[in-house]
């Protein structure tokens, strides 16, 4: 199996549990949006995002750029939490901190593959969901719309004002979007940054 294969295993399964984390953690704090739309699923097929979990990531990897990508987000409703101001800022960042465990975890199994059970396919398959995963916590905790790192912003966002921000907010992917890319080609400030981390993750390795 190729690695561009592998890639897109691990982003699938990463953005899968990345959402369905948003939604427990919303339904924990009383909001059932996730739970009455049957996003509180690990079957993939209901949270893959053609154009941003298999073609976007897919056009970039052969573009050579850093992939990115993702899923088709669970729905929460704020007005639905019993704590809305304080609770929704950390059902965002959750899906971020899944990442984070996820990548942790791919990490030990990457070390044990290595110095255990040397199969380099196993090696490969948990390099490549750790890079995934430790790119999605950077990546979704940019405080820019619409990732989930504008939450921890939109805490303190005045009253008068949230109205019209979660508006843009609805509409934000695709000039966000349009900036990665252009970053990627120009200033690589982003794509940069993402680039360190996994070189970081990787160092780690022994």
């Amino acid at each position: 199996m190729n690695s561009q294969v592998w890639f897109l295993f691990a982003l699938v399964v990463s953005v899968m549990v990345h959402e369905v984390t948003h939604g427990y953690v919303a339904l924990l704090f009383g909001d059932k949006t996730a739970k009455e739309a049957h996003r509180l699923s690990f079957n993939p097929l209901r949270h893959i995002d053609i154009l941003g979990t298999l073609i976007v990531p897919l056009i970039l990897i052969v573009a050579g750029m850093t992939p990115i990508g993702w899923a088709k987000p669970v729905p929460v409703d704020p007005s639905r939490l019993r704590n809305p101001r304080n609770q929704f800022p950390i059902v965002e960042v959750a899906g971020p901190l899944s990442n984070a465990v996820m990548s942790a975890m791919a990490f030990a199994m990457t070390e044990l593959a290595i110095h255990n059970v040397f199969l380099p396919n196993l090696v490969n398959l948990w390099i490549d969901f750790g890079l995934v995963n430790v790119v999605l916590c950077i990546f979704n905790l940019l405080p820019i719309p619409p990732f989930d790192g504008s939450a921890l912003l939109e805490r303190f966002w005045p009253d008068t004002k949230r109205a019209a921000y979660f508006k843009f907010r609805q509409y934000a992917l695709p000039i966000t979007m349009g900036i990665i890319l252009l970053d990627n080609q120009t200033t690589h400030v982003i794509s940069g940054l993402l680039y360190h981390v996994q070189a970081w993750w990787l160092s780690l390795l022994n």
